[in-house]
């Protein structure tokens, strides 16, 4: 199953950020999304999961997102949260993929046997931190995620 991720869009779908996940089965917006349009021209492509970022919070049409969200992808446990820092300390074993946004960092780490993934900011730069998301490819043996740059890096 071809899973985007993808975070901090903060009102802006980029051209280079459709084109990348055209083939997904499924698109995970780890918040700050910005509007309702945003989520409604992701649905276009596949169906969305999302929870509300920070910048999310106060605007009516969010209301109705959750700040945590977990789900069965694929048959892996999965928690999405905006912060990491609003991840439990003690997270359940059962968990098996943790996907955050915020920080426009784009990471993706192995801590033992559970995945980290933060698909980085796919909305406006942020300083010289580079505009990405991810892409994870998801089979009952395997999680394999990867990073795809949406514009050249910041000099």
């Amino acid at each position: 199953m071809k899973t985007a991720i993808i975070s901090d869009t903060h009102n802006l779908l980029r051209p280079e950020a459709l084109a990348a996940i055209q083939s997904c089965e499924l698109i995970i917006h780890a918040g700050d999304i910005g509007s309702a349009a945003i989520l409604a021209q992701l649905e276009t492509i596949a169906p969305v999961h999302a929870v509300r970022g920070n910048n999310d919070q106060s605007a009516p049409w969010a209301q109705d997102l959750a700040d945590v969200l977990t789900f069965d992808l694929n048959g892996y446990q999965t928690l999405l949260v905006h912060d990491i820092a609003d991840v439990p300390a003690n997270l359940d074993t059962a968990i098996k993929i943790v996907i955050t946004g915020h920080s426009h960092k784009p990471l993706i780490e192995w801590r033992g046997e559970r995945l980290y993934i933060n698909p980085g900011s796919a909305g406006p730069r942020r300083f010289k931190l580079p505009v990405t998301l991810a892409l994870l490819e998801v089979t009952a043996q395997s999680l394999e995620p990867r990073l795809i740059s949406l514009l050249e890096p910041s000099t």
